[in-house]
């Protein structure tokens, strides 16, 4: 386990294993976070927008790593493990060539190698990610809608998520919880938004008529 632990905190690689640890704490807390109902990339901002000239630098490499396709949290994630797999391949190869290159140029040149994997990477996340909300679509919309519980069960306590798709084929992941008269609403089930607050959506359990209507609707 030391040779190991030596391998990773070598000079030479520092900065891979450090953007590893990095990458596995974050997406360790959101992962948590999210079973609970809260998440950090809503507290981060649901998604990044890069209001920036396209012939600025910094703005035109956001742009065009995708940034605000994507919640900013999930980006970061992104570019930290790409660049962490990037650098430990290249000081692989430089080991095995019998070299070692400097932290300071082999980070240069995994961020250089990294940038087209973020880009490429994030395009088909950005496709089959659920979204919270869209330019077409406004939260209040989704009133009267039937959803499925995806994080619960949803109680009167802390907060659920639940998914549908919106009318333009948007899959949505929304925060909510059930209705105070409602009993505890498992994962898989079908359910009716009725009412929002501005923490959540309010969920009762969705009519059968209701049910039958959205399946048919899909066929």
């Amino acid at each position: 386990m030391s040779a190991v632990s030596d391998l990773l905190l070598a000079p030479d690689v520092r900065p891979f294993a450090i953007a590893a640890g990095i990458m596995l704490a974050l997406g360790g807390i959101e992962l948590l976070t999210t079973l609970v109902g809260f998440s950090i990339s809503e507290l981060l901002g649901k998604d990044f927008a890069v209001e920036a000239d396209s012939d600025s630098g910094l703005g035109g490499m956001f742009l065009w790593v995708n940034a605000g396709r994507l919640p900013l949290l999930v980006l970061i994630i992104l570019a930290l493990g790409l660049f962490s797999i990037a650098g430990f391949f290249l000081q692989g190869l430089a080991h095995g060539a019998g070299l070692s290159l400097p932290a300071p140029i082999a980070a240069l040149a995994a961020a250089a190698v990294s940038l087209p994997a973020i880009r490429v990477t994030s395009r088909g996340i950005a496709r089959i990610i659920p979204r919270d909300e869209t330019y077409a679509v406004d939260n209040a919309d989704f009133v009267g809608k039937v959803a499925e519980v995806s994080v619960g069960p949803l109680d009167q306590g802390l907060p659920g998520r639940v998914r549908l798709k919106d009318v333009f084929g948007n899959w949505h992941s929304l925060v909510a919880r059930a209705s105070p008269n409602s009993a505890p609403l498992p994962v898989g089930a079908s359910v009716l938004l009725v009412d929002r607050d501005a923490k959540s959506f309010i969920a009762i359990s969705a009519p059968a008529d209701l049910i039958a209507q959205q399946h048919s609707d899909r066929a």
